[in-house]
């Protein structure tokens, strides 16, 4: 079973797009690799013709609990504060919101596709910002879903879990990743991938240079096994 999904994948998984905003978000997906999250907030204004760039922001909120009597940070599990030994009845949760920014080139076609959407009256006003989508996490899953089964693409497995997935929004920034390794895997072309993808930590990012190793290996037992047999 694979765990990724090959270029001639992607392609098939966009043919089936039954509209422009279906196949530029597919289109989006594989281009940038980006997170699904990012790729619903994308906004008119982050697009930037003239350079060819696309302004990716990316939010993500954690809860911070606290004791009430001394203020020390507590985990989930806690019954009594580490600091000042007081049993927790009710901790004091405090939501974080961090924001990390990052500009992404972006190919000529999917730009033209961009503005051939944009003329169309494609975005949807929300909030006073025009969103190139205007569909939830849920929605662009389903869309993505329907392509992937109209075009017969396989189900995935996830090489460090063992687990059997359908292809999803997150398949296509894997995709995206693994096929980048496979193109450039030396160090600048790892960290490159990390600045692309948004990746706080470039072990997260050496992840993706195991399973396309693991692939290559497997695909040059094979060679030699028909060459050995022939």
């Amino acid at each position: 079973m694979k765990a990724y999904l090959e270029l001639t994948e992607l392609r098939q998984l966009e043919a089936q797009a039954t509209c422009l905003r279906d196949r530029l978000l597919i289109r989006l997906l594989t281009r940038l690799g980006c997170r699904i999250s990012e790729a619903v907030a994308l906004r008119v204004e982050d697009i930037d013709f003239d350079s060819g760039t696309i302004t990716i922001l990316h939010l993500k909120s954690r809860l911070r609990l606290s004791c009430p009597k001394c203020g020390k940070r507590l985990g989930r599990s806690h019954t009594f504060c580490p600091g000042c030994g007081a049993k927790v009845e009710k901790a004091i949760a405090q939501e974080q919101e961090r924001r990390r920014m990052r500009t992404l080139p972006i190919d000529e076609d999917t730009l033209r596709m961009l503005s051939e959407y944009i003329r169309r009256g494609g975005p949807v006003s929300q909030k006073g910002k025009m969103v190139v989508f205007g569909i939830n996490r849920h929605r662009a899953w389903q869309i993505l879903r329907g392509c992937a089964d109209r075009a017969g693409l396989p189900l995935l497995v996830n090489p460090e879990s063992g687990r059997v997935h359908n292809v999803s929004p997150h398949r296509l920034r894997d995709a995206f990743a693994v096929n980048a390794v496979k193109h450039d895997d030396s160090g600048d072309g790892l960290r490159l991938l990390q600045e692309q993808l948004g990746h706080v930590s470039i072990a997260t990012t050496m992840r993706y240079r195991k399973v396309a190793g693991k692939e290559l290996k497997e695909w040059y037992r094979k060679l030699w096994e028909e060459k050995g047999s022939a």
